[in-house]
């Protein structure tokens, strides 16, 4: 995560805007009321999208146990059934 300060931000918006969407690289703004974080539109999504399907306990649990069952025990995905 870049650091920098609310001033220095100002200064340089559209590359840091640039650096952020180009390359998910998130910016932490420094002020002297507390710091603010910028994402890019993708990263913001993502997170939002992780915290949907976390919350929702039948979906946590199908994580889970996709993440505690062994490669042996997969299904090819030549021969998945979607």
């Amino acid at each position: 995560m870049m650091n920098t300060t609310a001033t220095s931000f100002r200064k340089n918006l559209f590359s840091l805007l640039d650096q952020a969407i180009k390359f998910n690289e998130p910016i932490n703004i420094s002020t002297k009321n507390g710091n603010a974080v910028i994402l890019s539109a993708d990263d913001y999504n993502e997170l939002v999208e992780t915290l949907k399907v976390s919350s929702n306990s039948v979906m946590r649990e199908k994580i889970i146990d996709g993440l505690n069952t062994g490669v042996s025990d997969c299904v090819p995905e030549t021969e998945a059934i979607w």
